[in-house]
């Protein structure tokens, strides 16, 4: 204390408020010794070589919670394949001429054989070809796409450091829906860790002053909703000029949500230059414009049939009439141990829906558009950890979310068209698992049901005689005209 004169009443407490600091000081938990980035990425953008300690540490949990099951590779011995050109592909990920704390990463994520969309998708990538690629749906796109744009990253090296606080990435994934987007960021986050590559995620929902923070601290690899990215990017938190990486996932659903003018917008700021992968398990007619006007020279991949689903799933159907579907689906949940999704066509059939097995004594949660995203969040959450394992949505949660262990799908509604069905039933029998797809049916689905009946058939389902005779029927109205008695089941299932 010399150096500075204090009266003698205050000394005491100087000397007690010092002692107190001593202490709090004394009692803080030792600093964990930080980790030092295995690239030279960790030094880009004003960062100084060490890995963000929060990122570090989720990203260690994130590994934790990969599943331990064998995938059964069997199950993708007889998948039609098709390219449009002869292309390398590969066996195993360690024939990959990529950086080592790359495969290091790979072993800890579980992946050893690879599935068929990555066999061939990521060798096209890395001979650095613009690739369209359509698979069914938990065959395995995201590792597809992320493996050689970090692969390629790595080999390339970090761009000069701009020096100022906007982002200015290289990689760049847009996908659809928040819950994607996240999904998609906490993959990427496991094949990037300890390399310094730094990914954030922006998405629409969330709290944007958290998100610009964030973008603030450097930014390599973006993923994000259309809207939020091109709300930073006006706002100068982003620049996209440093783009050599583009994925559009899902780019089917971008388009039925109204985002192409938005992805025209995204791309008038990535150069020419840049490398494009387009994923989707269908590939209407509007994908095939968007490929064309979007990707110069690119191989075209087909894994099974385009707009298809898997075997693995084992596919149900029960005719139910709409005042009768809460009682059966009741019914239908006693003794499921497994997680369950059902799905339903509006925000307020799934409150309600919500509400009612509540009643009944399930535990269930609920997730749709108007909920916010903490609420969001947090019922993914408690259904992933099976605290609450009994989930009902809207079609938010239809596209490329990938739920493991899920072993049922419900389609409470099902949907008008086969593309939305096939993306809700991939919900279950992910990467080679089997699953259970229950459909409840009655006369208001005849605009899904030609298509159905087609799927049940070429994926070998057992067909009931009612639906059998309901197909039959919709093809002699369809034919003859207006004028014929709709059908009606006589039989009852529950």
């Amino acid at each position: 204390m010399s150096g500075k004169y204090i009266p003698p009443p205050k000394r005491g407490l100087v000397e007690a408020s010092d002692n107190k600091f001593k202490n709090f000081l004394m009692s803080r938990p030792a600093a964990k010794n930080k980790v030092k980035a295995q690239t030279p990425w960790g030094n880009r953008d004003r960062r100084n070589g060490y890995l963000d300690q929060v990122i570090f540490d989720k990203t260690e949990n994130l590994y934790q919670k990969v599943s331990s099951e064998p995938v059964d590779f069997g199950v993708f011995e007889d998948v039609p394949i098709e390219v449009s050109e002869n292309t390398p592909y590969m066996e195993s990920f360690e024939v990959c001429d990529v950086n080592s704390v790359l495969l290091e990463n790979v072993k800890k994520m579980g992946y050893s054989t690879p599935t068929p969309i990555q066999k061939y998708a990521i060798p096209v990538s890395l001979i650095r070809r613009n690739l369209m690629a359509c698979a069914q749906t938990g065959s395995g796109k995201t590792a597809a796409f992320l493996f050689p744009m970090l692969a390629k990253m790595l080999n390339d090296g970090p761009p000069p450091s701009t020096g100022v606080k906007t982002a200015h990435p290289v990689g760049l994934v847009l996908a659809p829906t928040r819950e994607l987007s996240i999904q998609i960021y906490e993959e990427a986050l496991k094949f990037a860790h300890t390399t310094g590559i730094r990914v954030v995620v922006v998405y629409g929902g969330a709290d944007p002053r958290s998100q610009a923070q964030e973008l603030s601290r450097g930014a390599d690899i973006i993923v994000a909703t259309p809207g939020r990215l091109i709300d930073f990017m006006n706002r100068g938190r982003l620049n996209l000029g440093l783009i050599r990486y583009l994925v559009l996932d899902e780019a089917d659903r971008m388009l039925d949500m109204g985002f192409e003018p938005q992805i025209q917008t995204i791309l008038k700021e990535i150069p020419e230059s840049r490398e494009t992968v387009m994923c989707s398990a269908t590939f209407p007619q509007s994908i095939q414009s968007l490929a064309s006007e979007f990707l110069k020279d690119y191989v075209f991949l087909s894994i099974g049939r385009v707009g298809s689903t898997s075997e693995n799933i084992t596919q149900e159907i029960h005719y139910v009439d709409e005042g009768e579907k809460k009682n059966f689906i009741s019914r239908l949940l006693q003794g499921v141990k497994e997680l369950v999704v059902i799905f339903v066509e509006t925000k307020r059939t799934a409150d309600f829906l919500e509400e009612f097995l509540r009643g009944c004594g399930y535990s269930v949660t609920c997730i749709h558009g108007d909920r916010t995203q903490p609420e969001r969040e947090k019922a993914f959450k408690e259904f992933k950890s099976k605290q609450k394992p009994i989930m009902v949505a809207t079609d938010v949660a239809s596209r490329g979310l990938d739920i493991p262990n899920v072993g049922y799908v419900i389609n409470y509604d099902l949907p008008n068209n086969i593309e939305d069905y096939v993306h809700r039933i991939g919900r279950t029998g992910r990467i080679g698992k089997e699953g259970v797809a229950i459909a409840l049916m009655n006369d208001k689905n005849k605009p899904i049901l030609k298509d159905l009946y087609s799927m049940f058939c070429e994926t070998n389902q057992a067909i009931p005689d009612w639906f059998e005779e309901m197909y039959r029927s919709n093809v002699i109205h369809a034919r003859r005209g207006r004028g014929r008695r709709p059908y009606r089941s006589n039989r009852h299932y529950f």
